[in-house]
């Protein structure tokens, strides 16, 4: 018995001789060979249905194995039930079986479901005849050890999995569905990792769910903006799968989980703001520059005569929510996002002079501060930095909540009410699903894609955040104003840059009184804007 490993006679222990047929060694260069023979003629699966059956690929998984053979990087978008699972589980045991030393960790969204993929590379394992089998060193639940020195490990999707070892492939199953603070920690602390080899790959396959890291690798892939090739599967890739297959699926779920788990669609969380047909066509684009922390991001430089305004969302700088900023060119229609400012850790004391700088930088630049806690950075903005065009808000009866600097309760800033909250969600719906402006910003778009209702307003969906779309929903409050109407408009802006006095007060900009500094209005150069922050 000491040719079988710990008493399993499916499987060869190590260091077991084994005399080849002259057939045996043609077979056994032809597997090598070619993956898609490999499969059809030596891989078992089992069928829901039969049982255990031989895998016989269908011609995308052909496709997959061709894509996984010919890129370092694929990702491949995947509807529910079409045998991706399998198909990556052939290739996986075509690479330990046929090359030496090559090792491969399998990482799922929790470490049950990379053990059962793993529990399916073994199963086809033990089916294999002993001729073409790597004698075992090591096999239970979270590994496999092969005498050729191959490895596979499973393990849930963490910054720490693979962190310290070096593997030829890393597999990422269902990768959309991993919490996103896990995607951005395993893509920070082992993407370097395995980059760092000439040949190492990374495989990262999913049903899409909503607009997170996975969907920002596929459509940068579409867009050309990284080294990704692609695999997309149809459900109608699979045999048998036909118009009444789908009506069937439908009448069994809903048209939107369909959507999205079978037609593969990136769609955002159910109830959102924004309705999910708008949200899938959503676009960002790369920033042309951010300071080194990628905190700040610049889509769009100032241009000469454009009015722009800044909308501040400023948290408590503990490391939890996020003192944000979005500047949106709203000289013309559709309204533009040209720069997005996230931190989660910056400050109260610290935020002013930023803001102050960026604003000055977008020709001076209207600033709405959000004041439920920003009061200390809009004082500092206007007593210390002596930043004039701060926005300032009335409540005015019945009116609610106006902008104005005259009349009414006037406070700096705008303190968020469920009044002033509501009209803001309704307007940024309109402007986002009318087209109206352009977000330009992934981190936006994917907030918006977990802005939920909430009882009787919206808020992020558990485990999200909305830090940047509350900047977006003031800036929609702001568009309600009739003055904010006026001050966009280019023949009143002309006419307010002609007589300052008489026409910006009642848009509620602070007027501090005569410069005290002959340089205090003057726009930062863009070389002065890279020395500020890129130094």
């Amino acid at each position: 018995m000491a040719d079988i490993y710990l008493g399993n006679k499916n499987l060869k222990n190590k260091d077991v001789k084994i005399q080849f047929t002259k057939e045996q060694i043609e077979e056994y260069i032809k597997c090598s060979q070619d993956i898609d023979y490999f499969c059809k003629t030596y891989v078992k699966i089992v069928s829901v249905d039969k049982g255990l059956i031989s895998f016989n690929p269908f011609p995308y998984q052909g496709n997959m194995f061709k894509t996984f053979e010919d890129n370092r990087f694929t990702i491949c978008k995947m509807p529910r039930q079409v045998g991706k699972t399998t198909g990556v589980v052939g290739y996986l045991l075509h690479k330990i079986l046929f090359n030496e030393n090559y090792n491969i960790a399998v990482l799922a969204n929790k470490q049950v479901q990379a053990r059962e993929i793993l529990s399916r590379v073994q199963l086809a394992y033990e089916w294999l005849p002993k001729w073409l089998q790597q004698g075992i060193v090591e096999w239970n639940k979270g590994n496999i050890e092969l005498e050729n020195g191959s490895k596979i490990l499973a393990s849930a999707t963490s910054s720490s999995a693979v962190r310290g070892q070096s593997y030829n492939l890393v597999y990422l199953d269902e990768f959309a569905f991993v919490p996103r603070n896990v995607q951005d920690a395993f893509f920070a602390s082992v993407f370097p990792t395995i980059t760092s080899g000439a040949t190492s790959k990374l495989l990262i396959t999913s049903t899409p769910n909503g607009m997170n890291l996975f969907y920002k690798i596929w459509m940068d892939s579409v867009n050309g903006n990284n080294d990704y090739a692609r695999v997309d599967v149809h459900w109608s890739d699979v045999p048998g799968r036909d118009e009444a297959w789908k009506e069937l699926m439908i009448r069994s779920t809903s048209l939107d989980q369909f959507r999205q788990e079978f037609e593969c669609e990136f769609m955002g969380s159910t109830n959102t703001l924004i309705h999910p047909s708008v949200l899938s066509k959503l676009v960002y684009n790369n920033p042309i520059q951010t300071d080194r922390d990628n905190y700040l991001k610049i889509y769009k430089h100032p241009e000469e005569n454009h009015v722009y305004t800044m909308t501040v969302d400023v948290s408590e700088g503990l490391g939890q929510d996020s003192s944000t900023f979005v500047v949106t060119d709203c000289s013309v229609m559709p309204y533009e996002v040209v720069a997005v400012y996230k931190n989660a850790n910056i400050s109260e004391l610290m935020y002013p002079t930023l803001i102050d700088n960026v604003a000055r930088y977008y020709n001076n630049a209207s600033v709405l501060v959000e004041v439920n806690v920003g009061s200390q950075v809009v004082n500092i903005l206007q007593q210390d930095l002596e930043y004039e065009n701060i926005v300032m808000t009335k409540t005015s009866g019945r009116k609610g909540t106006l902008i104005g600097a005259t009349g009414g309760q006037t406070r700096l800033g705008i303190k968020t009410t469920k009044i002033t909250k509501r009209i803001g969600c309704s307007n940024l719906k309109s402007l986002i699903e009318n087209n109206q402006i352009i977000l330009n910003d992934y981190e936006i778009i994917n907030e918006i894609s977990t802005y939920v209702v909430d009882g009787s307003s919206y808020n992020a969906e558990d485990g999200h955040h909305d830090d940047l779309v509350m900047c977006l929903v003031l800036f929609a409050w702001m568009v309600s104003q009739n003055y904010f109407k006026d001050v966009s408009n280019t023949d009143i802006r002309k006419k307010i840059m002609e007589d300052f006095n008489e026409t910006f007060m009642p848009f509620g900009f602070i007027d501090t009184g005569p410069e005290k500094d002959d340089d205090l209005n003057r726009v930062v150069s863009e070389d002065e804007w890279n020395r500020f922050f890129l130094n």
